[in-house]
């Protein structure tokens, strides 16, 4: 089954065509076909980017004012006699949507109908920044693809089954049952596929094991993933909480909020604050990006040590709290653009947890790739793995048309 995975932001558009099956997936041969992004929508240049095994790589800045024109443009590649990977649209026989946020209404993947549109727009008020762009992404895909089956993929499906005790916050109960004031989760995706394909490395059931994933990039959060669960998570109402970010500031006193309010900011300065000027760029005064970070970091720029001691002290923290939470770790999973490429920001974060038995082997930890880094004494598994959130989109929007269709096959038998 060939699936268009599609991730709508707000000024941005990624796609990957995506070729998966149970039998695919089994013999671990599914492929992607072809991938892209179109970003920097309404300026007054574009970029949009393509790559297709075998085919010339395309990146070329073009006006594109709106994610139909940015959808178009790639259905446009994928058929193009030198670029494109099919030969007709019509191949296309799937459509999965990431949708960073399900509520309380969607614990899984669904298929999009009318009722579940509505459920959709009902989110929207617990992700104002994300949710109304993936739900334009299937409006433009409904269109233009008429017919096709569509299937949304929530970041925060993975969690929904935490306990209550994890996912509550202290305060005043009916907040919960008025306004769903809890925590959620997000990376859900990138958590499930990352501790599941840790359990296939270390050749060990997955519901038999105790899990510490590490999702970092601009965006970090950690998750303890227990028999094949996930019991807690760093992020929580938003995407807000937990592990210091690229811009965003992780956890807080609450009171500091309500102190900035009161001092001399607005509750929309406040939230800018909080999510687009802190973080690692806010303590660094230089950049959210690692990579600049570590190149201060040589030179001992105390900025930047202290922006990088912050961020691994905080992971520490976590792999702490999330073993305490299970009763033990197995396996702890490094992931994320910052994870997968930053043997600093590993070795900092497992420094003075030998007690624990997490130890790293410096050869190993060197470099990038699927690999484990742990030395062959460490009683915990340590593995950096690539995460591949658009993998398990296209293999849930495949099993939720397979499920009706087998469904609907049974019903017809009955009958």
């Amino acid at each position: 089954m060939k699936v268009l995975v599609l991730n709508c932001g707000s000024s941005s558009v990624k796609f990957e065509l995506i070729e998966t099956s149970p039998e695919l997936m089994k013999k671990n041969e599914e492929h992607t076909l072809a991938k892209g992004m179109v970003d920097k929508l309404g300026e007054a240049y574009s970029r949009h980017v393509y790559n297709a095994d075998g085919k010339t790589p395309l990146m070329e800045n073009v006006p594109t004012e709106t994610h139909e024109q940015a959808i178009r443009w790639f259905l446009n590649v994928l058929v193009d006699p030198l670029y494109g990977v099919i030969s007709s649209i019509d191949e296309i026989q799937a459509v999965g949507h990431r949708m960073v946020h399900g509520g309380e209404e969607f614990s899984g993947s669904i298929i999009i109908n009318e009722d579940v549109m509505d459920g959709l727009r009902r989110c929207s008020k617990l992700a104002p920044l994300h949710n109304p762009h993936n739900i334009k992404g299937y409006e433009i895909t409904s269109k233009l693809l008429p017919g096709i089956p569509e299937v949304a993929v929530f970041d925060t499906a993975f969690h929904f089954h935490m306990p209550e005790y994890a996912y509550l916050y202290a305060l005043p109960y009916e907040l919960y049952i008025k306004h769903q004031l809890r925590r959620y989760g997000f990376h859900g995706t990138s958590h499930r596929y990352i501790s599941h394909r840790a359990s296939q490395l270390l050749d060990k059931p997955y519901k038999d094991l105790k899990i510490v994933t590490a999702h970092l990039g601009n965006g970090c959060s950690m998750a303890a993933v227990k028999n094949g669960k996930s019991v807690d998570t760093s992020m929580g109402f938003t995407p807000l909480e937990g592990l210091v970010m690229g811009t965003r500031c992780g956890d807080l006193d609450p009171a500091i909020v309500t102190f900035l309010l009161e001092e001399y900011r607005t509750p929309r300065e406040v939230n800018l604050l909080m999510n687009k000027e802190s973080g690692l760029s806010g303590i660094s005064g230089i950049s959210n990006d690692m990579r600049d970070l570590e190149r201060e970091y040589e030179k001992k720029n105390k900025r930047a040590v202290l922006a990088i001691d912050i961020f691994c002290y905080r992971i520490k923290k976590y792999i702490g709290a999330y073993a305490a939470a299970m009763g033990g770790i197995d396996v702890l999973v490094f992931a994320g653009g910052i994870g997968e490429n930053s043997p600093l920001v590993r070795e900092r974060s497992c420094t003075g947890l030998e007690f624990m038995g997490i130890k790293l082997s410096p050869e190993r930890n060197e470099g990038r790739g699927e690999k484990l880094v742990s030395a062959d004494d460490s009683k915990v598994a340590v593995f950096v793995i690539q995460t591949k959130e658009e993998l398990v989109i296209a293999r849930d929007t495949a099993d939720c048309i397979l499920k009706k269709e087998r469904a609907e096959k049974a019903a017809s038998v009955k009958k």
